[in-house]
């Protein structure tokens, strides 16, 4: 096999230096820390999210990061806001499969005011009031998403590979899970998943890691700490449930199709997943990929793309498609061609060298901002205690061969699918 050049970037982590520390209550404290970046960024990761809810919660994790920010016994949540904006700096939050996170950059000056204003946010008061009105919006949220047909193709594609628990569970929940939830039921589910033992906080720019530790440690110290459970709850199933059904998509007012297929792939924890993202790459990226010259160059679809979404027992191998109607058939087809193409054959030695080359100068530039940096380094950390530098993931994926793809190619069958059209 003909070795990959790849382009060097020198070593990206000169000056970066890893930090972590546990609390007392069990909270972990990890740390990028950049003395010359010009800004810090700081959030709360906790392992709590869709996968972790039964059916009576389906929706709440959401639904719980929503009333986070509606005021604790220190703020109110015009109080919140105003210091938010007063900090001037990127603040939000999402929630996933798998966790919350609640995050924000701001000046390195303004390190002391926004953790304790973060902190004193994973102790929100869940006003009965607040949950009320904020059911209201939740449910405008799911109707919006309900009028776009990618989002519900992608919801129904999940619940069809995992049913209608774990990883199949809508992150927003439904129209029935929202109205018959009670304050009483996220308040049980707070105390469970939002213990110490169970969140990191993670830092990374122009950050006082002693300053930051103990400051942690003052204003967490009366935080409960029971210990929470780090096992699946709703482990992913090997196979498509038999008995789930997903209705189709009905959308005749569009003039465009809209397909999502899936099929199974490494999970975030397999040595295999970096030569799948590279596969993806090379089949499906935004510019200069199979998928592109086939069907976005030539002007067949408006949209063709292929990723991985990687979880901590699974993963999943996903394409999307956007293209007119009229030409649906057609798309689909040449899809097929081309993944039974690379099936057969493999990939070249330049596809390789070039989906590495990008996704690693992809790295490079991401990596420029703290704020970036936070999520995968908090991300890594509370999922799997693991740390790695951007020159060590770099080197990752310098290491895969051609042979490695093919490997993956092997292993897992991309011609074995999933399909949900939102179309028709």
């Amino acid at each position: 096999m003909n070795a990959v050049n790849s382009v060097g970037f020198g070593n990206v982590s000169t000056g970066i230096e890893f930090r972590q520390q546990t609390l007392p209550n069990g909270l972990q404290i990890v740390a990028e820390l950049m003395p010359g970046a010009y800004t810090a960024a700081f959030g709360y990761f906790v392992r709590s999210g869709a996968r972790d809810e039964t059916d009576a919660q389906a929706g709440l994790s959401h639904f719980l990061e929503h009333m986070v920010f509606k005021g604790t016994s220190q703020r109110s949540a015009a109080q919140v806001n105003r210091e938010l904006d007063e900090l001037g700096g990127q603040s939000n939050a999402y929630t996933s499969e798998e966790q919350t996170v609640y995050y924000a950059t701001v000046l390195p000056k303004y390190q002391r005011r926004i953790v304790d204003l973060l902190s004193d946010l994973m102790q929100p008061t869940l006003a009965p009031q607040d949950f009320e009105t904020e059911r209201l919006v939740i449910l405008e949220e799911i109707a919006k998403y309900e009028d776009q047909p990618p989002f519900g193709a992608f919801e129904r594609s999940m619940e069809m590979r995992f049913g209608h628990q774990g990883l199949g569970r809508r992150i927003l929940g439904t129209t029935q899970s929202i109205k018959t939830m009670t304050a009483a039921a996220m308040r049980s589910y707070f105390q469970q998943r939002y213990l110490p033992s169970n969140m990191v906080l993670a830092a990374a720019g122009n950050v006082d890691f002693e300053a930051l530790v103990q400051q942690a440690g003052s204003l967490t110290a009366y935080w409960p700490t029971a210990s929470a459970s780090d096992s699946l709850r709703f482990p992913a199933c090997d196979q498509p449930p038999a008995d789930v059904q997903s209705p189709p998509l009905q959308r005749g007012d569009t003039s465009m199709a809209y397909v999502i297929r899936l099929a199974d792939a490494p999970s975030s924890t397999d040595p295999d997943h970096i030569a799948m993202r590279l596969l993806a790459t090379i089949i499906g990226d935004d510019s200069g990929s199979r998928f592109f010259w086939e069907l976005i160059d030539s002007g067949r679809a408006d949209a063709a793309a292929t990723w991985t979404q990687e979880f901590l027992d699974c993963g999943l191998f996903m394409l999307y498609l956007s293209c007119d109607r009229n030409r649906l058939d057609g798309n689909l087809r040449l899809i097929d061609r081309i993944v039974s193409q690379v099936r057969q054959q493999g990939v070249t030695n330049e596809e390789l060298e070039q989906a590495i080359n990008k996704t690693t100068s992809g790295l490079v530039m991401h990596s420029e901002r703290p704020g970036n940096r936070l999520f995968s380094l908090g991300s890594r950390w509370l999922m799997k205690q693991e740390y790695l530098s951007v020159d060590q993931t770099i080197a990752k994926y310098r290491q895969v061969d051609v042979a490695a793809v093919q490997h993956v190619l092997e292993r897992f069958d991309l011609t074995t699918k999933i399909e949900v059209h939102a179309d028709r």
